[in-house]
């Protein structure tokens, strides 16, 4: 399956992130700390201006976008503590003056929350911070190759769909998404294109509950259904290829009538997604550093997924994930220089 593999990351490659030592990880936040308490340079571009940044409620994006706020102090900029909206809310909030950006805009999953708040009117979409991103469905291992499923189509069988049947309504239960963040509208859709509503229950509610229900019952050997993306822990714990396999899709379906098909024929339903950043049009306008800084900016999915399963060990505090974000800097120190570097080259236009 190298057609979808490449998207994912291994336990093995995931330790392979685990940048530095805690304990090492510790002393860098206390330096950090200091470092960013300095009063910034009067000649940096962003002094004496605020910036609000939002995010999904989804706690694992907070890597990400703080990430880009230590980034923008670097600038000069004075960061606000981060806002949690919903994605929809977040596009008009930025739209409307009300916030500065989002760190985590999936393009194309959030075109129609991106066109809904004034398009490029209103906001401006920015660089390619990380991605390729995958999305979409899977199921046991062990179910796969027993049955032979490998298509969802196929559970339009009322006997495959019961395995997967965990309420005794005789119906497949397929842990899915949560509304508001796209891609439950996806699934709603998929569920009628293929003619599934008959036998495939969307299960919906708190998705890392969800989740920690699905890895539960693929622990006691029970056949699990559930939709995912990358970069999140879930294919860390439950992983691709080696404890679960993904399932194609009879053909592309979707409200946009886009191909999802990959290169190789494969088709997953969902069409590979980079994560782009999304900034108030007017204050781009009058940023030029901020805007080259998130256009440079690139974050590997690899290291997206490695902080992720460190919350998910319990490292989940907003000062856990600020010395994850200050051990990421420091190890990619002369990177994250040559960021600050172009964008204050960008002001100097």
């Amino acid at each position: 399956m190298q057609h979808i593999e490449h998207f994912e990351v291994t336990h093995k490659t995931q330790r392979k992130f685990r940048w530095i030592s805690a304990l090492a990880l510790a002393a860098l936040a206390l330096t950090t700390s200091f470092a960013m308490a300095q009063t910034p340079d009067a000649g940096l571009p962003g002094k004496g201006i605020k910036v609000q940044a939002l995010q999904s409620p989804i706690a694992e994006e907070t890597f990400q976008t703080m990430l880009v706020e230590r980034a923008l102090e670097k600038l000069g900029y004075e960061t606000q503590p981060i806002k949690e909206v919903e994605y929809p809310t977040a596009h008009v909030a930025i739209a409307n003056g009300d916030a500065t950006f989002l760190a985590v805009h999936w393009d194309p999953l959030h075109q129609d929350y991106y066109d809904n708040a004034g398009g490029d009117t209103k906001l401006l979409r920015v660089g390619a911070y990380a991605g390729p991103a995958a999305q979409g469905y899977l199921i046991d291992r062990a179910t796969a190759e027993k049955y032979n499923i490998t298509n969802i189509e196929q559970l339009r069988d009322p006997g495959l769909a019961k395995l997967f049947d965990h309420d005794g309504d005789g119906k497949a239960d397929l842990a899915g998404c949560n509304p508001g963040w796209g891609c439950e509208a996806m699934i709603e859709h998929h569920l009628d294109a293929y003619q599934l509503r008959t036998t495939v229950t969307h299960v919906q509610g708190s998705y890392p509950a969800l989740m920690a229900d699905t890895i539960g019952r693929y622990q006691r050997g029970e056949s699990v259904l559930y939709y995912t993306w990358t970069p999140y822990w879930v294919s860390g714990v439950l992983v691709p290829g080696q404890d679960v396999v993904w399932l194609q899709v009879p053909f592309s379906a979707n409200p946009a009538h886009a191909s999802t098909r990959l290169a190789d024929g494969s088709d997953y339903g969902f069409s590979v997604n980079t994560t782009r950043i999304v900034v108030n049009r007017a204050w781009a306008e009058k940023n030029p550093a901020a805007v080259k800084l998130f256009e440079v900016m690139r974050l590997p999915i690899a290291d997206i997924n490695a902080q992720n399963e460190r919350m998910r060990s319990g490292e989940n505090t907003q000062a856990d994930i600020a010395r994850h974000t200050a051990g990421w800097i420091a190890y990619h120190q002369q990177l994250f220089d040559s960021w600050i570097a172009q964008a204050l080259a960008a002001a100097q236009r």
